[in-house]
């Protein structure tokens, strides 16, 4: 498979099964629905694991442009690469938040909460603060990249790879993320992944057009540039250690 159809591939099913059960928890009327942060957070975990199993053979797997900023300024992956990786991550996540909105569309009009429906297409903070919002999303990021560089410390000192395992590598990435959404993701939902939460909120914005209170327009950068320092803080660190 073509490397930047894998990244959109991949990317697309991390964001069709992750919002995918938000969808399935906070909508009206779904076999899932009702409050279960367990729910949510094991399956974003599996919906990266499925993500990192098609993709990282061809790709590497990174499915978020800070993994491949990240390995670009280690010297890992090359900088001629990264617009066209970038763009079909945000197409991808773009493309699985359509299709969740298709696949739950009845029960999306059965919500009259808009808040719950924005959920369900991107990350938003329980208590709005903009410091400490920032800092949920560098830290959460950093512990992504950082233990991700751990996880395969040989590979990722000679390949753009992430994972080195197979499929097999998928697994402990997977864990990964469960932690940080366990740990880490109740302050802001942990988009720790800027395409993530840009994309679904732009076909949120295609399909409902712009409410402010519900774009949040006003937070919408911090899952963008908090991600980003994250990953740099990570990759500091990491060559330092």
């Amino acid at each position: 498979m073509n490397p930047f159809l894998a990244e959109y591939i991949g990317t697309l099913l991390m964001i069709l099964l992750g919002n995918g059960v938000v969808a399935n928890v906070v909508l009206n009327g779904t076999k899932g629905n009702g409050p279960n942060w367990m729910v949510i957070t094991t399956g974003w975990a599996l919906a990266v694991f499925v993500a990192v199993v098609v993709a990282g053979p061809y790709s590497g797997a990174h499915l978020n442009p800070v993994v491949s900023l990240s390995l670009a300024f280690l010297g890992k992956f090359e900088w001629n690469l990264l617009p066209g990786y970038i763009l079909m991550q945000l197409f991808g996540a773009m493309s699985g938040a359509l299709l969740v909105w298709l696949i739950y569309k009845d029960h999306f009009d059965r919500t009259e909460d808009e808040g719950a429906r924005a959920a369900c297409f991107f990350t938003g903070p329980a208590i709005a603060n903009t410091a400490r919002n920032l800092l949920s999303e560098i830290l959460g990021t950093f512990v992504l990249i950082f233990v991700i560089f751990h996880f395969t410390d040989a590979g990722i000192k000679e390949t753009n790879s992430i994972i080195g395992l197979g499929s097999i590598g998928a697994l402990p990435v997977a864990l990964l993320v469960w932690a940080i959404g366990l740990s880490l993701g109740g302050t802001t939902g942990y988009a720790i992944n800027p395409v993530r939460d840009f994309g679904p909120r732009v076909s949120y914005f295609a399909i409902y057009g712009f409410k402010k209170t519900y774009f949040r327009i006003n937070y919408a950068w911090i899952p963008i540039v908090g991600p980003v320092i994250g990953g740099l803080i990570a990759v500091l660190l990491f060559v330092n250690v």
